[in-house]
C-alpha cells in the first residue's frame, strides 16, 4: 500500500508545531481514485462533523495499514508511544458556500476532547487535481478565552447572527481574518500526504468552490485520517 521509502519533509508552523510532507506516498494512487468512483454512491454526509462533503468510511485493514506507516515513520516526530484508536475516510467536498454552517466558515481542530496524556494527529493524502486546493494552518490572534466563545458561537448561532457578530462572512476560509492568522499553506499534490497534530488550527484551502463535486474521478477526494496515541514520557 505504501512506498517503503519515503521522503518526509519536515515544515515548521509555530511555536513546536509542525506538518510532516510525504511524497508519493501509496504505492497505486490511481487504483484508490477508480475505487472511489466504482463506490460512488456509497459516499455519504457524515452527520456528526463538520465537514463540507460526502464520506466513504474505510475498513478495519486499510485503518491499521495506516497505523503501521505511522508506527514506522510518523509517530517518533510527534512523540507518540502507539496509537490506541484511529479511523480514516475517503472524503470529496461538495458544499457550496451559500449552504455552508458558521463553523464551515472558519479553521478547525480536531481532537479537542483528547485526553491529557495522549495526542491526536491528523492525516491527508491528496488524490485529486493540484489546483483543487491544499491545506492552510492558522494560530489564533486574540486570547484562549473568545477563541473558544467564537468556536462555541460557531456551533450554535444560525449565520447571520454568526457574521453580525464576528464579521466572518459565509464562504470557505482561505485567508487570515481578525481572528486567525494564517501561518502555511501545504499546495494540494497528488499523491502527497500530510501528518500534522490535530490540535492545529487548519482548513482546506477551497480556492475554487464552483468546482466542487461529488465525482470522484474529478472532485476534491482524499484519503484521511485520524489517530490518537498515548505520549512518550518526558
Amino acid at each position: 500500500m505504501f512506498n517503503p521509502r519515503p521522503q518526509i519533509t519536515r515544515l515548521p508552523l509555530y511555536d513546536d508545531q509542525f506538518c510532516l510532507i510525504i511524497d508519493d506516498v501509496l504505492l497505486n494512487p490511481k487504483a484508490w481514485v477508480a475505487e472511489a468512483v466504482a463506490r460512488r454512491a456509497q459516499f455519504r454526509m457524515a452527520g456528526v462533523n463538520a465537514y463540507p462533503g460526502v464520506e466513504l468510511a474505510m475498513p478495519a485493514e486499510i485503518t491499521q495499514a495506516l497505523v503501521e506507516f505511522f508506527a514506522l515513520y510518523v509517530n517518533r516526530h510527534f512523540g507518540l508511544r502507539r496509537i490506541h484508536s484511529s479511523h480514516s475516510r475517503l472524503a470529496m467536498v461538495t458544499q457550496a458556500p451559500e449552504t455552508l454552517q458558521p463553523r464551515q466558515c472558519i479553521c478547525h481542530r480536531d481532537g479537542v476532547n483528547v485526553a491529557a496524556q495522549d495526542r491526536m494527529l491528523a492525516s491527508v493524502i491528496y488524490l485529486q487535481a493540484e489546483d483543487l486546493g491544499g491545506t492552510s494552518f492558522y494560530r489564533p490572534k486574540q486570547n484562549p478565552q473568545d477563541t473558544a466563545q467564537l468556536i462555541h458561537d460557531s456551533a450554535v448561532l444560525p449565520m447571520d447572527l454568526f457574521t453580525h457578530k464576528y464579521q466572518i462572512a459565509r464562504a470557505y476560509m482561505i485567508q487570515g481574518n481578525d481572528w486567525f492568522e494564517k501561518i502555511a499553506s501545504i499546495p494540494a499534490k497528488f499523491n502527497r500526504m500530510i501528518a500534522y497534530d490535530g490540535m492545529v488550527f487548519h482548513s482546506g484551502d477551497i480556492v475554487a468552490p464552483e468546482r466542487m463535486t461529488d465525482d470522484p474521478a474529478t472532485g476534491r477526494l482524499s484519503l484521511n485520517g485520524f489517530f490518537t496515541g498515548r505520549r512518550q514520557l518526558a
